[in-house]
């Protein structure tokens, strides 16, 4: 009997021991599908063996060379960035394991690429293999979209002020102040926002800002963005806040008119028009001809005793002294007096006659005598 229960005890324990052994199987099913491929790297043309194992049993599946994928994120364009022409079907065995040979063609869009394995019927499942086409174009990955979820979380508001140049016609500014909050599952980096600013009926212009920093997932941030006008805009305007598409806020923003230019216009249109009259006056003033007969005034007998001569100025004698002394005579400049006929000084009343000592007529000293 101790025999017995010994090989009793052996048995027992071996079945044990094989337990874990049995189970071994089923999780490895559990793993999920796989594809293998016999080539990494193959030109158009040519041919792989794509195999796989860990399907569903009798279950159909389509076999794809696809672009702009890989298998940590999959097919980014789904089957538009695929070959669909050059595709194959297979159907999995009773052990969920296939084989199937596949024609080498370019997809679509650019690689990296891969070999896309995904089930026709019954539940979703897919699975994904590197794959290079030679002679391929080889682009970047678009960047991966953020499942951040930005909202604004508070009142927004425009700062600042208007300065002296602003009532001069310079652009308006201000400062659009706001805080958001992450509610999505992930960071978003240096996200950008849109400032959009509108008129009366007009649609608004968009502007792309960026915010330099991280908001972590249910965090927030005060941003600050700068927003202006064009030069001399005035009037009723809105500010508009966008993200992801999404309009987050609105904010009215009255600006005032620039009297200054009005002021400045005003004063030109009176300044140019006084000084062009007072240029073309002082013109005409210095080109116009000058007449002598219209001199009048003093000024006009000071020119006249200027062109008289000398010799016609009678000096009369002042009443109680003495007559001038007799200074020798003068020819006149008269135009109707010829040197013969010139009269000599006033003093003179006789006719002419010869002074000379050898006259006969005139008496001389010694016959005085």
């Amino acid at each position: 009997m101790s025999g017995k229960v010994r090989i009793s005890a052996l048995v027992a324990a071996g079945a044990l021991l094989l337990l874990p052994l049995a189970g071994a199987t089923p999780v490895a099913a559990a793993e999920g599908p796989k594809v293998t491929l016999s080539k990494s790297q193959a030109g158009t043309g040519g041919s792989i063996t794509v195999s796989g194992s860990g399907w569903r049993t009798h279950t159909l599946l389509m076999v794809l060379i696809c672009g702009q994928a890989t298998p940590a994120r999959g097919v980014i364009g789904g089957t538009n960035s695929c070959a669909n022409a050059d595709g194959r079907a297979v159907t999995t065995d009773a052990k969920g394991v296939f084989s199937k040979k596949l024609p080498v063609s370019e997809p679509p869009v650019p690689c990296p690429c891969v070999v896309h394995v995904a089930t026709v019927t019954g539940p979703s499942a897919s699975a994904d293999s590197v794959f290079q086409v030679a002679g391929h174009a080889v682009e970047p990955l678009p960047a991966e979209p953020s499942t951040g979820r930005l909202s604004v979380i508070s009142d927004t508001r425009l700062d600042g002020s208007s300065g002296l140049l602003t009532w001069f016609g310079a652009p308006a500014s201000r400062t659009l102040v706001f805080t958001v909050g992450n509610a999505g599952s992930s960071p978003v980096k240096n996200p950008v926002f849109q400032v959009g600013t509108s008129h009366g009926v007009f649609a608004p212009q968009w502007d792309d800002q960026q915010f330099s920093g991280t908001i972590a997932p249910g965090g927030k941030a005060e941003i600050k963005l700068p927003v202006e006008l064009s030069a001399g805009a005035h009037g009723d305007y809105s500010v508009s806040l966008k993200y992801g598409g999404r309009v987050l806020a609105e904010e009215p923003w009255g600006v005032g008119r620039p009297w200054g230019v009005t002021l400045f216009w005003i004063l030109l249109c009176v300044v140019v028009p006084a000084a062009v009259f007072r240029v073309g006056m002082a013109v005409v003033d210095r080109i116009r001809p000058r007449k002598a007969g219209r001199s009048t005034g003093p000024a006009r007998h000071r020119g006249l005793r200027q062109r008289l001569p000398e010799q016609l100025t009678l000096r009369l004698p002042k009443s109680g002294t003495a007559t001038a002394p007799h200074t020798a005579p003068v020819t006149s400049t008269l135009p109707w007096f010829t040197p013969d006929s010139d009269p000599g000084t006033a003093g003179r009343l006789s006719a002419p006659h010869d002074d000379s000592p050898t006259s006969p007529t005139t008496p001389t000293r010694k016959g005085l005598q």
